[in-house]
């Protein structure tokens, strides 16, 4: 009760001679500068508002337009053909403005400016959407520029000038006709003779049928909907999963993988914490600059990087966004705090945030009964955690707890244990790290959080992520700019703390309370049963691989992704003796509201390039064979960029069907189908806040997934610089046929021998030398 106390503004009593009221000035003034502050973000997002509404122009170009009509005017000229005549007739008299003639005219004047500064607007944006929509920059080849690409350069750089974070992008258009040609192409390999022939017979039905019969519906939710993909692909793939969401669907991020620049943990919270705070308001204010490919991507997913939870259902969950939130929740030693991240209307500063999170690891109290899994309920399947939250968290002090953890700007977890590479065993222990990311105890992470920053013991950190409100390169885009922005701009003192000052009337982390009866306690631990199974199945391996990267590569003239897949397939088949269907995930943000699109890796070609290295052709057959299987994958990673893929196609008309109670064999058998290497590039999109050449130790590390099928295996790559590759690989120790460190040992070995393969033959010298004295002899 005395927090309760605390936060209010007057006491008052009532006596004989009336009521004596007391008022506290300092709580007042607490009052005033938060309201203070939201007012200043109100002013913030309605400047934003204004500033997008009107782009490509910008507000200032009004007055210019203004300014040109009224100067055009007093030239007795009439640039708009009697429309400033035909406004003026039109303005009511009774308007004390409009007494004058000289006054009604300018009216008018300013009237019709605003109108042809609207049109101009929305001409501007319909050019630049066209122009946008152009895709031919993709394919052009490296070096050689067609003039309808220079022109269109040009264009977009006059029209966009500097775009902003919510630049307009085209709608992505759906397929104008049913095509399973590609499908047929890419599974062709996959199926024997009789299986290839039932699929072919399958997909002409299809085609010919009920294809484009749902097609039809297809077509008319592209003209309406912003993307025709996005809402159907976040509600029926994630939101309606109903098994756990640790392992299967969040992922992770890791620290740096040499360095942990303090050994404090709490001063490695307040930096960390700060950071992605300073990240935020730049969001809100929309100064973080777009991710630019030629073009601006689209930055929608970023709306729900904070203040987001997935809230579970019975049959499908659901994501709630809040405007804003000023305290992060804690978790700690099985209990829970709330934080507040602002003080009489400011951010707390690195030192204060440390201040405060060493007060929380300070704390001796003991968690109540089962408090300490409660979080487990997050990490096992949906429907029993839907029901629990229904019955035990709607009302009464457990609703309030749970509104504070729901409503938090995210989730911080602060673990005892020591990650890293480290100790005598650093491989063993980065693998050990990696597990503790994807899924700690089972029980000290908020998986239906947006995000959970993880700080360790010995100043590691790292973070867990929800996937359904936005993929990787999203985190990872905030994760990149959080760790630098700790090392390189925040710092630490030479004792290892914070920066700064710590204000003396920063009121103390709040202790969340529970009530949880004997019932839900049961729930509690079936869940964690769950999640405990399937944590303990996952086999995990993080494999650096040094002085071989993009560097190395680009020597041999081939695009680093598709070296690194085609590497993947003859590890693979190494592996296993045989090839499956591959996922990697390419990103379809060239879109409005864009998320991903699937690029088949596993070709024809592919296959046909590792069956010739295994058989033992030469190097020469081998060369040609590797390059057209690398031209392959690069063109269906463009196809899937431009909106040309398949998967997520036949995806959506699969799911109108499914509306119209229509049943196709096709479909059913084409999303049914298991992808047993999943993979996916996590790349670096802010190298400028790096320095691999002053601080190479200062290496992300990445992050990864867990294995998307029982028998096969998840692979997350980023490629560092031009010397480093990070993989990170998962599978399950139930399936006698995978091991991850295998596999990580195939992956390296396949990457080595096909680097060997590319690159360029140096000359023998011993035969230079024979070929000289032989040229000598003959001049003599």
């Amino acid at each position: 009760m005395a927090e309760a106390h605390q936060a209010v503004a007057f006491q008052f009593t009532i006596t004989p001679e009336g009521i004596d009221l007391q008022l506290s000035h300092q709580a007042l003034r607490q009052v005033y500068l938060s309201g203070l502050r939201s007012w200043k973000k109100r002013v913030t997002r309605l400047k934003n508002n204004v500033i997008t509404g009107v782009y490509p122009a910008s507000p200032s170009s009004w007055l210019f337009v203004v300014i040109a009509i009224l100067a055009t005017m007093y030239t007795r000229s009439d640039p708009s053909m009697g429309l400033i005549a035909k406004i003026q007739e039109h303005l009511p008299d009774a308007t004390g403005v409009s007494k004058t003639v000289q006054c009604r005219t300018v009216v008018s004047a300013v009237l019709f400016s605003t109108l042809l500064w609207l049109l101009l607007i929305f001409t501007m944006r319909l050019c630049l959407k066209q122009l946008l929509s152009y895709h031919g920059w993709m394919y052009e080849q490296h070096g050689k520029v067609s003039n309808t690409t220079k022109i269109w350069a040009v264009s977009t750089v006059i029209l966009s000038d500097t775009p902003n974070l919510l630049t307009t992008q085209p709608v992505m258009v759906n397929k104008g006709e049913v095509c399973t040609f590609t499908y047929l192409e890419s599974a062709r390999l996959l199926m024997s003779d009789s299986e290839y022939e039932r699929m072919t017979t399958l997909a002409k039905e299809f085609e010919s049928s009920l294809g484009n019969r749902l097609q039809w519906y297809l077509k008319l939710k592209a003209m309406w909907a912003s993307n025709y993909v996005s809402d159907w692909w976040e509600e029926y793939v994630y939101l309606r999963g109903r098994g756990p969401l640790m392992v299967n669907s969040n992922y992770y991020g890791m620290d740096f993988l040499y360095v942990t620049p303090t050994p404090i943990q709490a001063a490695r919270a307040g930096n960390t914490l700060h950071a992605c705070l300073l990240y935020r308001r730049k969001l809100n204010r929309e100064e973080i600059k777009p991710v630019i490919l030629n073009v601006p991507l689209c930055a929608a997913q970023c709306e729900r990087i904070f203040n987001t939870t997935r809230i579970p259902g019975e049959e499908t969950d659901s994501l709630i966004h809040w405007q804003d939130s000023e305290y992060v929740a804690v978790f700690h030693r099985g209990r829970y705090f709330r934080l507040w991240l602002y003080h009489a209307g400011r951010m707390l500063s690195p030192r204060e945030i440390e201040h405060q999170i060493q007060h929380i690891l300070d704390d001796p109290s003991p968690p109540v009964t089962v408090e300490a899994k409660l979080a487990a309920l997050t990490a096992g399947d949906r429907v029993p955690w839907a029901q629990a939250r229904k019955e035990f968290f709607s009302s009464g002090v457990n609703k309030r707890s749970l509104d504070c953890i729901e409503k938090a700007a995210f989730f911080v977890a602060l673990d005892d244990d020591e990650q890293g590479m480290m100790g005598d065993d650093p491989a063993g222990n980065l693998d050990r790290y990696a597990k503790s990311l994807l899924h700690g105890k089972c029980y000290d992470r908020w998986f239906d959080k947006s995000f959970t920053v993880v700080l360790y013991k010995n100043g590691k950190n790292g973070l867990n992520a929800e996937h359904s409100w936005a993929d990787a390169p999203i985190m990872a885009h905030v994760w990149e700019y959080v760790m630098t922005t700790d090392c390189f701009q925040l710092g630490y003192t030479e004792e290892g703390h914070c920066k700064g000052d710590v204000a003396s009337s920063l009121p103390p982390p709040t202790r969340l309370t529970w009530d949880i009866p004997a019932e839900c306690q049961e729930r509690i631990e079936r869940s964690l049963a769950v999640a405990q199974t399937l944590a303990d199945d996952v086999d995990f391996h993080v494999l650096p691989i040094q002085d071989f990267g993009k560097g190395a590569i680009k020597k041999c003239k081939i695009s680093p992704d598709a070296f690194i897949q085609i590497a993947l397939q003859l590890a693979y088949y190494r592996n296993r003796g045989s090839f499956t269907l591959t996922y990697e995930a390419s990103m379809t943000r060239l879109f409005r509201e864009g998320r991903t699109e699937t690029v088949r890796s596993c070709t024809s070609e592919s296959c046909t390039f590792v069956r010739a290295l295994e058989g033992g052709e030469s190097k020469e057959v081998c060369r040609h064979l590797f390059r057209t299987a690398a031209e392959k994958h690069q063109h269906l990673y463009r196809m899937a960029m431009t909106g040309e893929g398949i998967d997520r196609h036949l995806f959506c008309l699969y799911i109108v069907s499914k509306y119209l109670g229509e049943e196709s064999p096709f479909l059913k058998e084409v999303l049914s189908e298991t992808w047993r290497l999943s993979t996916s590039q996590t790349p670096l999109q802010q190298v400028e806040l790096f320095d691999f050449v002053n601080h190479p130790d200062y290496t992300t590390c990445g992050g990864g997934f867990g294995p998307v099928a029982d028998d096969g295996y998840g692979v997350s790559y980023i490629i560092i610089g031009e010397n480093m590759i990070n993989l990170h690989i998962s599978c399950k120790h139930s399936c006698p046929q995978t091991d991850s460190h295998k596999f990580g040992a195939d992956i390296k070995k396949a990457l080595m021998d096909l680097l060997e393969l590319m690159s360029p033959e140096k000359p023998d010298p011993s035969k230079a030398e024979q070929n000289h004295s032989k040229n000598s002899k003959k001049d003599l």
